[in-house]
């Protein structure tokens, strides 16, 4: 899978080079690419935002700025996300959905947000991962790419997948690992009959 991510912070993704989603970016498995949309500011302080019209607190992302970076790397089998808190929750049926995908293209908003024109001509979906605000789309993002890469074949096993959370409808069970006794608590006599 490939995916894009347009964002005013690349600095913030580095945790994606760590763990199993820097493993899966080896194996090639998932290709993760930043595009500053900083650089596509043709003022030469490289400014990206201006005053909302009709007044009110914060700054806008500019319309113009954001389209030229996402023209930079769309694709005709791209699907556009939008990290916005006026979203669709986040959810399992959905998270398995965008894993299909071929290639993703995740927007992150700053400030009081992006000038709602380019949203309208370039954003196929509105994502939110839960009820509140952030300061920005760069956290969304990388849970939405954290939640997605799950599925995506080779990442993890296919049967981490089967029995994790949610796969059933049902959360899953506590779990326990050695030693066998920790602060007078022990692993529960079910469990240490089974092999390990």
């Amino acid at each position: 899978m490939k995916i894009d991510i347009l964002t005013l912070f690349p600095e913030m993704f580095s945790s994606l080079n760590e763990s199993i989603i820097g493993k899966a970016r080896e194996k090639n498995l998932i290709e993760i690419d930043l595009i500053n949309i900083r650089d596509f500011s043709k003022d030469k302080h490289k400014k990206v935002d201006d005053t909302p019209y009709g007044g009110g607190a914060g700054m806008v992302i500019k319309p113009d700025v954001v389209y030229d970076a996402f023209k930079s790397i769309k694709s005709d089998n791209a699907k556009t996300i939008y990290m916005s808190p006026q979203g669709k929750v986040l959810e399992s049926n959905k998270v398995k959905e965008l894993s299909k995908e071929n290639h993703l293209i995740i927007l992150c908003g700053h400030y009081e947000g992006i000038d709602q024109r380019v949203l309208d001509e370039i954003v196929d979906e509105e994502i939110s991962i839960g009820d509140y605000v952030l300061t920005g789309g760069e956290l969304p993002a990388m849970v939405l790419i954290d939640s997605v890469s799950r599925y995506i074949e080779g990442v993890i096993s296919s049967e981490s997948v089967e029995e994790e959370s949610f796969s059933n409808g049902l959360l899953e069970y506590p779990q326990y690992t050695r030693p066998e006794i920790f602060l007078n608590k022990q692993v529960p006599q079910v469990l240490k009959s089974r092999k390990s």
